[in-house]
């Protein structure tokens, strides 16, 4: 029974550069700066746990106590790190109603939804390049091989490049930049719905009548 190739007899440096530099530089060529960075950023992300609205909620509830207490006023001193929160609070202090802070969360969740999808969608462009760029090296691998045919040791080489690039192509794409899009869209989609769940409580924060700690009537 043969044994199994070395683990060397996979590695070829001229088709690893031709799959590897070809996505990177076709990712870059079509994709955004900002996509891009978002991106490279967001790969920082996925070993954390997904977003969670439980102790968002908490702290909402929170607020929604000192304002009954004390009047929305006082929420300015409140420090507040979610970003969607923060930006309701202020709005709230400042006079808006449940039907502008609604709007408002609305827009920024549509925003941060566009956002993640242009940061997801640069990884699964990059998957659906790799396995092109592993075509162009076998292309490559081909044509060097028929230009050596009267040379039998250069034969095995581009043999090797024409090969190896498209396992490399199908490597990658696949265990690689198909799986990191899925794991980014997956989790935007997870805290696009988490998001939802701000809404109603805080358009509640923001009807609260003041000095009487009841909530106002929302119109239709």
């Amino acid at each position: 029974m043969n044994a199994l190739p070395a683990l060397g007899t996979f590695l070829d440096p001229l088709a690893l550069a031709i799959v590897g530099g070809g996505t990177l530089a076709g990712t870059v060529l079509r994709s955004a700066s900002g996509d891009l960075a978002r991106g490279a950023a967001a790969l920082g992300v996925l070993p954390r746990r997904r977003f969670d609205a439980e102790p968002l909620l908490a702290q909402v509830s929170a607020l929604g106590r000192i304002a009954r207490r004390h009047g929305v006023i006082a929420l300015d001193r409140s420090k507040i790190e979610d970003p969607d929160i923060a930006a309701a609070v202020a709005a709230i202090v400042d006079g808006a109603g449940p039907r502008e802070v609604e709007t408002l969360l609305e827009q920024r969740r549509c925003a941060r939804v566009e956002r993640q999808r242009g940061a997801w969608e640069v990884w699964s462009g990059a998957a659906e390049l790799a396995p092109a760029m592993g075509m162009v090296g076998t292309l490559l691998g081909l044509v060097g091989m028929f230009a050596a045919m009267k040379d039998p040791q250069a034969i095995g080489g581009a043999m090797a490049v024409a090969l190896l690039a498209t396992l490399y192509g199908a490597l990658l794409a696949n265990l690689v930049l198909l799986p990191v899009a899925v794991r980014l869209k997956r989790r935007a989609r997870h805290e696009a719905q988490e998001r939802l769940r701000l809404q109603p409580a805080l358009a509640a924060l923001a009807g609260i009548e003041p000095g009487t700690g009841r909530i106002k009537e929302i119109a239709a």
